[in-house]
């Protein structure tokens, strides 16, 4: 049974908004008038998710977190024996959030009228990745359709977890920074001046750490608010710039280069490869779409080039563990488990061991780093504001020979 989204008006005039299962548009107006609404518009969510060019606009955004709960819940319930049509309808009725709940209704709807799970998912793959809809489509293929989304929820869960920690982690690291900054420019642009004024008025020669920080304080005074101006077109002309392939791998090429950040993305991209070739290798997907389908969630483009080739080399016979080590770009231990895996026959659980232990490892790398970087921050901005003070200071302690 189709779903309708409709806008109506109640008795006291107030629109609202809805959505309901109804055999036509007809039939949704006729139940919206019994209920003593005035039906505005009534619109069929598959078509109009499916009409040219607003499918993706029109789904919105899903949090991460939200799939992730979306893909627990349907899995539990599908291990329960709960008919799929009846474990998404479950779904939407529990989801808070009104563009999830449209988009699971709009999935049920092509069930009910005989598509694949993964043929509801199709509408919608700004929301549902590739990957995630591959794997459904091999789950479903296989008839193991529960233990795959018990997979599928577990990846979904860790993957937010990871994103999670990532923006956790940098939270205070920028808030530190932002105050610091915040802090040194008002120091110089309104206090500095006011108080070394005084002793500018007397004629006499200020201490050389006194003078140049009056001279930064008059520089941020006149072209503060340039720099700033300078410094955001320079951002902005940044973020356009590597949005074009060829100056994108530049520098994707150069964080693979740079001491200390090379090996943060190496790690980050293989363990997302790993976790996601394991899923879908254990889901039954041939390896090589497999392969292929994994590179599309690494974000280096380099890496990410390296797994298709590497794709390419395997479709003529080469291991995958000799191809990947070929690039250089993906860690030893990681090698090393994938050729364990394709020597034992055991790729699935080896990829889902390299994808543990480089989580950990990044995990631990990022934890050291902040560990250090924050300790750093504070002596650094401390250094600052110690000499501003002192260079306040000095003349203050040297007012007896200034007035002489």
């Amino acid at each position: 049974m189709p779903a309708f989204e409709y806008t109506a008006l109640n008795a006291k005039g107030q629109q609202e908004s809805g959505m309901l299962e109804a055999d036509n548009a007809r039939q949704v107006r006729q139940t919206l008038r019994d209920g003593k609404l005035t039906p505005l518009s009534v619109e069929q969510v598959e078509q109009k998710e499916s009409s040219s060019g607003s499918r993706v606009k029109r789904a919105g955004k899903v949090k991460p977190a939200d799939l992730a709960l979306f893909t627990r819940q349907l899995a539990t319930l599908t291990q329960s024996g709960s008919p799929l049509e009846e474990a998404l309808a479950i779904c939407a009725k529990q989801t808070e959030k009104k563009n999830l709940r449209h988009i699971i209704s709009a999935v049920r709807s092509r069930v009910l009228e005989g598509h694949s799970l993964a043929g509801g998912l199709n509408q919608f793959p700004s929301v549902f990745p590739n990957m995630y809809r591959s794997t459904v489509s091999a789950g479903e293929e296989s008839g193991h359709l529960d233990a795959v989304l018990e997979r599928l929820a577990d990846y979904t869960e860790d993957r937010q977890e990871l994103q999670q920690k990532l923006s956790t982690a940098l939270v205070y690291p920028v808030i530190l920074i932002t105050l610091s900054i915040a802090i040194v420019a008002g120091l110089l642009a309104f206090i500095v001046p006011q108080i070394v004024g005084v002793f500018e008025d007397m004629g006499q020669e200020l201490p050389a750490m006194t003078q140049m920080i009056i001279a930064l304080s008059d520089f941020i005074i006149d072209y503060g608010l340039h720099m700033l101006a300078i410094i955001i077109v320079a951002i902005i002309i940044f973020k356009r710039l590597v949005k074009i392939p060829k100056w994108e791998y530049r520098y994707h090429r150069l964080l693979l280069r740079l001491p200390g950040v090379k090996k943060m993305v190496r790690g980050l991209n293989t363990a997302r490869f790993a976790r996601t070739l394991s899923i879908l290798a254990s889901s039954g997907v041939p390896i090589l779409n497999a392969m292929s389908i994994s590179s599309r969630v690494i974000q280096n483009v380099p890496m990410r080039q390296a797994v298709e080739e590497a794709a390419v080399k395997v479709r003529e016979g080469k291991a995958i563990h000799k191809t990947l080590e070929q690039s250089g770009y993906f860690p030893p231990m990681t090698i090393y488990l994938i050729a364990s895996g394709e020597n034992s026959g055991q790729l699935d659980e080896m990829l889902e061991r390299a994808a543990i232990q480089q989580e950990r490892e990044t995990d631990s790398m990022m934890t050291g780093m902040l560990s250090i970087f924050e300790p750093m921050l504070i002596l650094i901005m401390g250094g600052i504001v110690l000499t501003i003070v002192l260079s306040i200071l000095m003349p203050i302690l040297n007012l007896n020979q200034l007035v002489k």
